[in-house]
């Protein structure tokens, strides 16, 4: 197994010797913006003090949800925020008593940590508050992801709100507690979500969104602010799609705004536009894969939409290795734009939603997605390929709707 060291892509030595002043375990407790200075309080030592700044960068990140029930803070309850997290996770499962796992949530970190807990031996149940797993999807296509988690031998509970964690006489989590039943667990791992993680900045009097994300501008410098930048999961971005600014705290724009916000401090030039929601993720050999608007979230701006969904092929029917793949589409009822495209299928499935993402950034309507030239040869797709085939019927339900 790789060490845990691998996952880190600088160690502090290495900051340090770019001439970068990084004080670990050291927390800033308040901000004051028109001084242009933060606190700061040693974690070990207790020591405080201020520090001026020309530029400031919030890059405080989210904070784990954690169900406000009883019992949360049992042993054997873990969150998977941090590399210190994965790894008292890893020694609570060597030190489980028996192999029975809970999952509470069912979003991206619910459906990956029941891989990985099925992969270690675990009987793993899903516990989770809506009707179907991974709600970033309609629930048509969540129902899909339901019953490939069931065919994998994963137990999924939907519908079910956590009322308490049930302990032993020691304080070791023994069970999972719902409205409608308890759930038995040696384990359990919270998966239910994060929230930006903005305080510090709330009480500096910084603008925030109705997510509770700080607003910045296209340089990601926080509105209303001269020299002051924020981006990565404490920040809310813009929706191409939508037009409205929404929370996705994903790693990718995470990188880029960080790119973007190191640019401009430096003196020079960037922007980071905004994102049309693309995601992927898998259960063992199922992909899934999203981008751009659900249903619910075209209804909530305003829009009127024709949706499809096909069902077709990885690859050429008669190749070997050829695997189911469904694929749903939006788009707008009058313009014919395409507004979202959700699928789910096997190998080659999750990274077809690249071409999707790239369309709804070009605001191309579905009739000029059907007509792209993508590449075609039987071991990697059939001659219409899936995107393509939802693209065309997307253009006749746009067309009978008139």
């Amino acid at each position: 197994m790789p060490a845990r060291e691998e996952l880190i892509a600088r160690a502090p030595e290495e900051h340090r010797a770019r001439d970068i002043d990084l004080r670990m375990r050291t927390e800033v407790t308040e901000i004051d913006v028109p001084g242009q200075r933060v606190r700061w309080r040693e974690l070990e030592s207790g020591a405080e003090g201020w520090t001026g700044f020309d530029r400031l960068v919030i890059a405080t990140g989210a904070r784990p949800l954690r169900p406000p029930v009883p019992g949360v803070d049992a042993q054997g309850v873990f969150g998977v925020q941090t590399l210190e997290d994965g790894q008292a996770l890893l020694d609570g499962l060597s030190g489980a008593r028996g192999r029975r796992a809970v999952v509470v949530g069912a979003g991206y970190i619910g459906v990956e940590m029941a891989e990985a807990l099925l992969k270690r031996g675990f009987e793993v149940t899903v516990v989770n508050r809506s009707e179907q797993p991974m709600s970033t999807l309609d629930p048509e296509m969540g129902r899909l992801v339901h019953r490939a988690m069931d065919g994998l031998g994963i137990r999924t509970v939907g519908s079910a709100e956590v009322t308490g964690f049930v302990a032993d006489g020691d304080g070791r989590v023994r069970a999972v507690a719902t409205e409608a039943a308890e759930y038995p667990a040696d384990v359990v791992v919270l998966g239910v979500g994060v929230l930006p993680e903005t305080s510090l900045a709330e009480a500096a009097g910084l603008p925030l969104g109705s997510s509770g994300g700080l607003l910045t501008d296209l340089a990601m410098r926080v509105r209303g602010q001269e020299n002051v930048w924020a981006g990565g999961d404490c920040v809310e971005v813009l929706d191409l799609v939508s037009g409205r600014e929404r929370y996705v705290p994903l790693g990718t724009h995470a990188n880029k705004q960080g790119q973007v916000i190191g640019s401009n401090v430096g003196g020079d030039y960037a922007t980071f536009p905004g994102v049309v929601g693309t995601a992927v993720s898998k259960v063992c050999d199922l992909e899934i894969a999203r981008t751009g608007l659900r249903e619910r979230d075209a209804r909530e701006v305003g829009l009127r939409f024709v949706s499809v969904t096909v069902e077709s092929t990885s690859r050429a029917g008669y190749y070997p290795g050829a695997a189911p793949m469904t694929v749903k589409m939006l788009a707008e009822r009058r313009t014919g734009r395409l507004l979202g495209v959700q699928i789910v299928g096997r190998e080659g499935a999750a990274k077809r939603v690249d071409v999707a993402a790239v369309a709804l950034s070009a605001r191309m309507s579905v009739e000029e997605v059907a007509a792209l030239d993508l590449g075609y040869a039987p071991p990697f797709s059939p001659v219409w390929d899936p995107v393509l085939v939802a693209a065309r019927k997307a253009v006749a339900a746009v067309r009978a709707a008139g």
